[in-house]
């Protein structure tokens, strides 16, 4: 019989709906329950595509005598991370702090009060490696709360005045200059695996943001060095397993250093900053290779990930079925060269094998390998390597397919519209515009009530009941601010303001620190806050520049003045720790640049030299640069107001602080402008 989170929309906690464990979702009924049982909480948290919260559930949570043993001594909690990241930050700063390590799934015992007591991860169904068993977990916990309960009150308190006294180093209320952002240079080039690409060693992550920042920072100061670290870790990248050959998109990290195996989930949130990445690389150096990846990363997103209702979904599995019934890790996705010569007859499967390295040995497990570029494509036939690439695509997709988080999150859905915003703009693919307009549609006419205040999660066109958080509403509101640039609707404009409106007045301090969740948001036992950049950029450094790049399009002081305020923790963190705050870094090559504000004006949008005049402006390198587009005297964006045309021609304004330079008709100028 399910259990109560039969009625939620989150597809992890349905996942759990038919467990054996009464579980609860996060609630003041479930605090009430256990104060009134006299029980401990168990909280675990996961999300959909966690491979080891699928085991975890499988040996636990599936397991009768566990759940019987659940329901009698404790009350049970499932939280998923992606929909309430408030809950699953502060519990796991909690666990880091206490083990000297975190990850998913998270296991915290707490008391009635939400004050945590115990913490761990993945518990095993027997000890194993050190790791006591689940059982005994619960076993020792239920112990401590019967006989030792004054003894963890104790311990509890301590770790919520512990956490409640932590404080981050805000720097002051100026932006990072020169030394600071050289400095974050220079710190990023000692962990720099020049071999590999990348930073540091395995397991190893995508480091779109710091590419991000790497990119804006040539753009700036024409600092080679810089230019060469993002153009040969997006080329390790691409031609690594961690880059879907067939299908494009990312998946979420490499096991190893040399970016080969990956753990095989593909997330919405990496694959939009990969795809715009990708997008400005190519806009910056030209290459084949970066045109291809974003528009393959782009497609990836709309093909896979597109929801009936225009937003993106969440992610896709890492395991699915092999074909014997049981879910495996990459099984999808992987190939041995019997499969490749079974799909492609002995010659191309040859050549397959070769284009891709699939070996005997393999690359994975049991003699299966992850497909890769090991070798310079042009030594092969073209025609021929698209051919096999189809026709093994079209086999694959006869294989069981992941499974979908079909949930809609509202930062993410942000971060994939401007990425296909942008990429459509780029390649003229309108189609991507558009898709990124269709999700813009969703986000306003679903998570988005009359005062412009965000739900975090919609799932099937129904919204979810959790409060957007500070990386909801920065995201989105960056999202619209492309969209703005790119399509030349004010209305985009206005969407982002009311966001950015809430992150002023209610997730700002009276020093201008961000908090993660607004001041008026369900009480935890302690307010988040974190300004370090991880999977996602941090709502703090997301809001940074939102606030930044909508002064720049209208001159909205109290806007700036909050980036600037905002950009003072990037000056303390940027030095010491540059790998964990590379949107911030990018954000503040922005602010050093101006950011430069470029107003095109033609007689009519759809003017073809008006257009051409647009994308050139759009294809700037100047960091962060924000583009208007319209027609003479149009009040729709604040930056065409007073612009006219020269000579009647369509005519292009770059400005910084809204002082101008003389207006240009000549694309080529405008390029040279923008560091083209």
């Amino acid at each position: 019989m399910p259990n109560r989170l039969a009625h939620e929309t989150s597809p992890y906690l349905l996942q759990h709906a038919d467990n054996p464990v009464d579980w609860w979702p996060w609630s003041a009924e479930a605090f009430e329950e256990a104060r009134k049982a006299n029980k401990p909480l168990l909280l675990s948290v996961g999300y959909s595509s966690c491979h080891w919260c699928h085991v975890m559930a499988h040996e636990s949570f599936e397991d009768q005598a566990t759940a019987d043993f659940l329901n009698e001594h404790f009350v049970s909690v499932k939280v998923d991370r992606e929909e309430r990241p408030d809950v699953d930050a502060v519990y796991m700063e909690a666990v880091q702090a206490a083990t000297g390590q975190g990850g998913w799934p998270m296991t915290v015992f707490l008391t009635p009060d939400t004050e945590p007591f115990y913490f761990g991860t993945y518990f095993p169904p027997a000890p194993r490696q050190g790791m006591p068993s689940f059982r005994q977990v619960l076993e020792g916990v239920s112990s401590a709360w019967t006989d030792r309960r004054d003894e963890v009150a104790e311990v509890a308190g301590k770790i919520v005045r512990d956490l409640a006294g932590r404080e981050i180093s805000y720097g002051d209320s100026q932006a990072p200059g020169e030394e600071q952002l050289g400095a974050a240079l220079l710190g990023l080039t000692r962990e720099y695996d020049a071999q590999r690409g990348g930073f540091g060693g395995a397991p190893k992550f995508p480091p779109s943001m710091v590419v991000e920042f790497l990119l804006r920072h040539h753009a700036r100061t024409g600092a080679e060095g810089a230019l060469q670290m993002a153009q040969d870790t997006c080329e390790r990248m691409a031609r690594g397993g961690i880059h879907d050959q067939l299908g494009g998109g990312f998946a979420r990290y490499s096991v190893d250093r040399d970016w080969v195996v990956p753990h095989f989930e593909k997330m919405l949130y990496d694959n939009a900053l990969l795809c715009r990445v990708y997008a400005h690389l190519w806009r910056t150096t030209g290459s084949d290779l970066a045109r291809r990846v974003a528009l393959d990363t782009a497609d990836f997103m709309v093909r896979e990930l597109r929801t009936v209702e225009g937003g993106f979904a969440s992610a896709l599995d890492a395991d699915s079925d092999d074909g014997t019934g049981e879910h495996v890790e990459g099984a999808y996705y992987v190939w041995t060269p019997a499969q490749l010569r079974e799909v492609l007859g002995e010659q191309d499967a040859d050549l397959a094998a070769r284009y891709f390295g699939v070996t005997e040995e393999g690359t994975f497990e049991h003699g299966q390998s992850v497909l890769q570029l090991p070798q310079q494509e042009t030594v092969f036939d073209a025609e021929k390597v698209e051919s096999v690439r189809r026709r093994l695509l079209d086999a694959r997709a006869e294989r069981p397919a992941p499974g979908r988080d079909d949930k809609v999150v509202a930062a993410w859905n942000g971060l994939a519209i401007a990425a296909l915003a942008e990429t459509g703009a780029y390649f003229d693919r309108p189609d991507l515009v558009e898709a990124a307009v269709s999700a813009g549609d969703l986000l306003v006419r679903l998570h988005m009530d009359e005062q412009a205040r965000l739900s975090r999660t919609s799932k099937d066109g129904q919204v979810g009941a959790n409060a957007g958080v500070l990386e909801d509403y920065a995201d989105v509101a960056e999202g619209f601010l492309a969209l703005a640039s790119v399509t030349g609707e004010g209305v985009w404009l206005d969407f982002a303001g009311f966001l950015l409106d809430h992150v002023l007045s209610r997730f700002t301090g009276e020093d201008g620190a961000l908090f993660d969740t607004a001041a008026d948001a369900e009480r935890l036992i302690r307010r988040p806050q974190d300004p370090t950049d991880n999977a996602v950029p941090s709502g703090w450094t997301a809001a940074a520049g939102a606030l930044l790049s909508y002064a720049a399009q209208t001159g909205a002081e109290p806007h700036r003045a909050a980036a600037e305020k905002a950009l003072g923790v990037v000056k303390a963190l940027g030095p010491r720790v540059p790998r964990f705050i590379g949107w911030g870094l990018a954000v503040a090559e922005a602010f050093l640049d101006g950011p430069r504000e470029v107003a095109v004006v033609g007689s009519s949008p759809a003017d073809p030299a008006a257009r051409a005049l647009h994308r050139t402006a759009l294809l700037g390198n100047a960091p962060g640069a924000v583009v208007a587009f319209g027609t003479p005297g149009s009040d729709e964006l604040p930056l065409l107001a007073d612009r006219v045309l020269v000579d009647g021609e369509p005519t292009a304004y770059v400005c910084r602080h809204f002082t101008c330079d003389a207006p240009t008709t000549d694309a080529d100028a405008l390029r040279v402008a923008l560091g083209g």
